[in-house]
């Protein structure tokens, strides 16, 4: 009984060790640098905006650099954040003030492992007009599901257009509802997905359907759209844009 005692205990110890060198062996400190500096490389973030990870499936806390230009966050500037949008062990190191953007999303959608913020060109001129964005290919499927548009002033009146406090972040996060982006009038817009790869992807490609739709509607006919059937089976690959991330990797250079 004693061996079998020593047996199971030795398992146990076996499985807590992997577990724990698997976490330290995670790459999503890694990938997420890369992200900000891909989005950066890219023309989707400039000097502004953020990239955010979720710590893991159903995690109660999430990654987002300090505040900083994209181009410019290594591994180093990676923090951990509550749900509450705090961060665990800031060490004097500031935040973003849209970090609530990140938490309240994360607490309203479990399936949400990585968001976006960004202000790209092309995506303003749909937050501020009529004009509904469709999907022009297979590569922005998702856009299919409806992109709406956050309008902060309906939430809060006058406003300084920043997304700097839970309930405006949770306001945010009820207009996404369960679509993969959001408009931000007069802003931006944040993209969601279900890893870090994806959002990256979602990101770029939001902005060059965004540009393809302005082309196509430019030339003065009739648009045909990608239908949401289509998107839908489009959209079953959990790793739709994984040839994309590794190419994008491999330009950026070494991951820092």
């Amino acid at each position: 009984m004693a061996s079998r005692r020593e047996f199971l205990a030795a398992c146990g110890a076996a499985a807590a060790c992997r577990a724990l060198t698997s976490a330290q062996a995670s790459p999503l400190p890694e990938d997420l640098a890369a992200a900000n500096r891909i989005l950066a490389m890219e023309g989707v973030l400039d000097g502004m905006g953020h990239v955010s990870a979720r710590t893991g499936a159903g995690a109660k806390s999430f990654l987002l650099a300090r505040s900083m230009a994209p181009q410019l966050v290594t591994v180093g500037d990676i923090m951990e954040f509550r749900l509450d949008g705090e961060p665990v062990n800031p060490q004097g190191r500031t935040s973003y003030q849209e970090r609530f953007i990140h938490s309240e999303i994360y607490r309203a959608r479990s399936d949400v492992l990585a968001v976006v913020h960004c202000h790209t060109p092309s995506l303003i001129p749909f937050a501020a007009s009529d004009v509904k964005m469709r999907a022009m290919y297979h590569m922005a499927a998702f856009v299919a599901d409806g992109v709406p548009v956050f309008d902060i002033r309906a939430a809060a009146g006058v406003t300084d257009l920043l997304v700097k406090t839970p309930a405006l972040g949770a306001a945010l996060a009820k207009t996404l509802g369960p679509r993969s982006a959001v408009l931000m009038r007069g802003h931006g817009a944040v993209i969601v997905a279900n890893s870090v790869p994806n959002v990256v992807g979602r990101s770029i490609y939001l902005d060059l359907n965004a540009r393809a739709q302005m082309q196509a509607i430019a030339l003065g006919g009739k648009v045909t759209y990608v239908e949401p059937d289509e998107a839908k089976l489009r959209m079953a690959d959990p790793n739709e844009y994984q040839r994309a991330w590794d190419l994008w990797k491999r330009k950026l250079g070494a991951t820092p």
